[in-house]
């Protein structure tokens, strides 16, 4: 039975078509569940790429430290000592890649790189320097090394990025490439008790003698003895039991009485104890246990060995023959119940707003506006920014959920890059100035109509009316100011004949006004200019905001009989000064007139006498000759006396 075995398995592996051919020159290292394969040659990424996934694999991955170290021992094994160097540096691929459009990302290790083989960016990188911003092309990423150097775990190679390359363009100093290979376990190497070989061949076509860990479907040659008696046996790595890798054959191999346990210990792991007929056993010390192929030694105590993760405690179970792997809290089992792996908690939303997950546990924070309340800071309550002493605005400011915002008074607009600042509208420039027929004063938050000298002020506080003076006492400063304080009084009087022009039934009338104080840097705007007609009482000053008008009068006394009129009818005033002003006009149109028709008469004159001084035509020097009688005439046809007539 064991003959026809042997005999099958043989046969299967001479039916590969890998069996017995050499392969390129390449070196591989296995460890824990992966086995890392360094390979020479000239290919561009996607070949080498290519090459790897026929095999069952993909370009390596160095997604942690320990990766690293376990690639750096299969470039070591490539890289034997005294071979002929054409270049010292030389670049070997490695499966990180950033595909075209895809740009850098400096604030992750990877810097925007992806592994091949898929998977999450890891926190681990060593960049020889900072790659290209470039998005518009493929970069691949290699491993310089330094071929004049035997490699050290102490100098791990660094990464360089550049063109992934082309068939026959592979790119600069690429020499290689490293593949990697995942399996679901690993068996030990076999150990033989007497003289022999063993020769490992991988599912992915490696060959190896001196495999620290057979990856899963592997198959060993053992050729035992040496000269003409070798024998030789196929053996195969195969799943005795879940996450148990063995071989498929106990007790040691090319096991020889002449050699008993003085050759490799007999095969045995521990101890190798004699027959007195040439025979050996193996054993083991105390606090271990035989295992099933009688050569291997566990311990008793199954979490010796620390099977379990970092994080995860390793709990024996009954007999000492298994073991139970548990996490701490805010941590749950892997895959492999070997592992932990962090729970992430956010996703059960525990936190009012915002949840941040963290190993092994998580934090909870408010949004900007909020602060914490509560145990444990899972609640969040609203930040009143508006509160006394604290305000951000310098007027109105009003507390929303999370925010607040400030307003302006009337009068007043929003500044300032914060929008927190209150800037004065000046009215007088807007549309409101419109409203004031002259003048427009802006007022801090407001502004006030005004009226030119000698007109007042409406008690609509809009438009103008005439003032009671005359015209010579129209000069002087503006409605409203005087040349002291800002807070004043203005007299104008006018002088009132009665009727009937009686000297003791004058009397003189004094207007008083009081003028509105306004603040140093009120500016003034003239209105748009339109006619200014007498309307009713004057004196008035007007805000926007409160349309009120202010009247002051006041008794001044006097030692004449002149009477100071407070409130006056300004109808009759007013139709008395129109009518002034309307005679005027029609007198200076009347000179006019006048004017016109003397320099028309004195035109017309002087033309008559220019006409008269003109010359008379060259026909008015001559005069009729009279008549003489027609004989003497012929006589005197022709004279030869000078000076004569002809």
């Amino acid at each position: 039975m064991a003959a026809s075995t042997s005999l099958l398995l043989l046969l299967l592996l001479l039916s590969q078509p890998w069996a017995g051919a050499s392969a390129e020159t390449h070196a591989v290292v296995c460890a824990g569940t992966a086995c890392y394969t360094a390979h020479w040659g000239k290919l561009s990424a996607p070949e080498a790429q290519l090459h790897c996934s026929k095999n069952g694999g993909n370009l390596a991955t160095v997604r942690t430290e320990e990766e690293a170290q376990h690639i750096q021992r299969a470039l070591a094994q490539l890289l034997e000592p005294g071979m002929p160097l054409a270049t010292r540096v030389g670049k070997f691929w490695i499966g990180l890649q950033r595909e075209k459009g895809k740009c850098l990302d400096p604030s992750l290790p990877l810097k925007g790189f992806s592994w091949v083989g898929g998977g999450e960016d890891t926190p681990y990188a060593n960049w020889h320097k900072e790659p290209r911003s470039s998005c518009i092309s493929r970069r691949c990423v290699s491993l310089m090394l330094d071929l004049s150097l035997l490699p050290l775990t102490s100098r791990l190679p660094k990464w360089s990025e550049g063109p992934c390359g082309s068939p026959g363009s592979p790119g600069s100093n690429i020499k290689g490439f490293v593949c990697k290979f995942s399996f679901k376990g690993m068996c030990r190497p076999l150990a033989l008790g007497g003289p022999g070989q063993v020769n490992y061949t991988t599912p992915f076509q490696a060959t190896s003698s001196s495999l620290e860990a057979v990856p899963f479907a592997s198959v060993a040659n053992v050729a035992c003895g040496d000269g003409e008696k070798s024998e030789q046996y196929f053996f195969l790595c195969k799943e005795k039991a879940i996450d148990v890798f063995d071989w498929s054959s106990s007790g040691p191999l090319c096991i020889s009485p002449e050699y008993g346990c003085n050759f490799n210990n007999g095969g045995c792991q521990q101890d190798c104890f004699e027959g007195g007929d040439g025979s050996f056993r193996c054993g083991c010390r105390p606090g271990f246990r035989l295992l099933d192929d009688l050569v291997t030694c566990t311990s008793r105590n199954p979490c010796s060995s620390s099977p379990c993760g970092r994080v995860a405690t390793c709990i024996p179970g009954p007999l000492g023959k298994n073991y139970t792997c548990l996490c701490p809290q805010g941590y749950q089992l892997d895959s492999t119940q070997q592992d932990c792996v962090d729970v992430d908690e956010c996703q059960d939303f525990p936190c009012a707003q915002e949840c941040i997950n963290t190993p092994g546990g998580f934090h909870c924070q408010c949004w900007v506006g909020y602060e914490a309340s509560g145990p444990g800071e899972r609640a969040c309550q609203d930040v009143d920014e508006c509160e006394t002493g604290h305000s951000p605005c310098t007027q109105g400011c009003a507390n929303t959920n999370g925010s607040f915002y400030c307003f302006c008074k009337d009068g007043y607009v929003l500044s300032g890059e914060d929008g927190t600042q209150c800037q004065d509208v000046d009215e007088c420039e807007g549309n409101e100035g419109g409203l004031c027929e002259s003048l427009c004063f802006n007022l801090q938050g407001s502004f006030r109509c005004g009226c030119q000298p000698g007109w007042e002020l409406a008690p609509d506080g809009v438009s103008c009316i005439m003032g009671p003076t005359s015209p010579g006492q129209l000069a002087g400063p503006l409605q409203g100011e005087n040349t002291g304080t800002r807070e004043g009084r203005i007299m104008s009087s006018a002088t009132m004949s009665s009727p009937t022009g009686d000297p003791k039934d004058t009397s003189k009338v004094a207007l008083t006004m009081r003028k509105s104080s306004l603040p140093p840097n009120a500016s003034i705007t003239p209105a748009p200019s339109n006619t200014l007609t007498p309307s009713r009482s004057p004196g008035i000053w007007i805000e926007p905001s409160n349309l009120h008008s202010t009247t002051t009068t006041s008794h001044e006394e006097s030692t004449g009989e002149d009477l100071m009129v407070h409130q006056r009818d300004d109808g009759t005033d007013g139709q008395k000064l129109l009518l002034f002003y309307i005679l005027g006009a029609v007198v200076a149109i009347l000179l006019l007139l006048a004017l016109a028709l003397g320099l028309l008469v004195y035109r017309k004159r002087r033309a008559k006498r220019e006409e008269e001084k003109k010359p008379q035509s060259a026909a008015h020097s001559y005069s009729w000759v009279p008549e003489r009688a027609e004989g003497r005439a012929m006589e005197n046809h022709y004279s030869l006396t000078p000076g004569t007539d002809c």
